[in-house]
């Protein structure tokens, strides 16, 4: 279902008035993308499952306080979803990792494509693990939950510029991480000389 900001702003003004149907069409709304921010946030799905109830108990308890201030009402439902899981992983001490949020997604792959996802989640992993926090968080919530990089901002508590910031150092990271730069510009060869293919003015 989308929803553009302003039948949003509505839909919240009605919830806040005390309209259920507008608050389950808010829930409708937001509850994938939360899920999949906190899924890649902490390590058991059942945790997820449960802190992305407590998220929304939490949006309908702070709702009647909610003032738009010209701010998107996703990047404050998104920084209660954060302090949600800073709290969690505060008091439990876990993160997901790659292998967990993947395991959704491998359903009936077979025993040879699970050995290359699983060489392939390894070295992203691994990738991942030379971010900062910050930079792992933008990429979650922009990436993972799909926010607007205004929305992300309002989550995050920083300056838009700044989460942009966060998110082009940590996708150049990767990239250099993962050998993505080196990939894409070596030369192709002739799989016949194994030399490489040069271009030629020949017809």
């Amino acid at each position: 279902m989308t929803i553009d900001d302003a039948a949003i702003e509505r839909l919240v003004a009605e919830a806040q008035a005390g309209d259920a149907w507008a608050f389950g069409l808010i829930f409708d709304h937001y509850h994938e993308a939360v899920h999949r921010f906190i899924a890649s946030r902490v390590q058991r799905p059942s945790d997820a499952e449960d802190l992305t109830q407590l998220v929304f108990v939490k949006v309908l308890e702070a709702l009647p306080r909610y003032e738009s201030r010209g701010v998107p009402f996703g990047g404050w439902l998104f920084r209660l979803a954060r302090n949600a899981v800073i709290d969690f992983v505060r008091t439990r001490r876990d993160h997901a990792d790659l292998e967990t949020v993947a395991e959704q997604a491998q359903g009936g792959a077979s025993p040879d494509e699970m050995v290359i996802v699983r060489q392939e989640l390894d070295a992203v992993e691994a990738a991942l693990s030379t971010l900062t926090g910050e930079q792992r968080e933008a990429i979650a919530l922009r990436f993972f939950s799909g926010l607007s990089a205004r929305e992300a901002a309002e989550a995050m508590g920083k300056q838009e510029g700044t989460v942009r910031g966060l998110q082009f150092r940590a996708i150049a990271a990767l990239r250099r991480e993962l050998e993505i730069e080196e990939r894409e510009t070596a030369p192709r060869t002739d799989r016949r000389s194994a030399r490489p293919v040069r271009a030629t003015n020949d017809g």
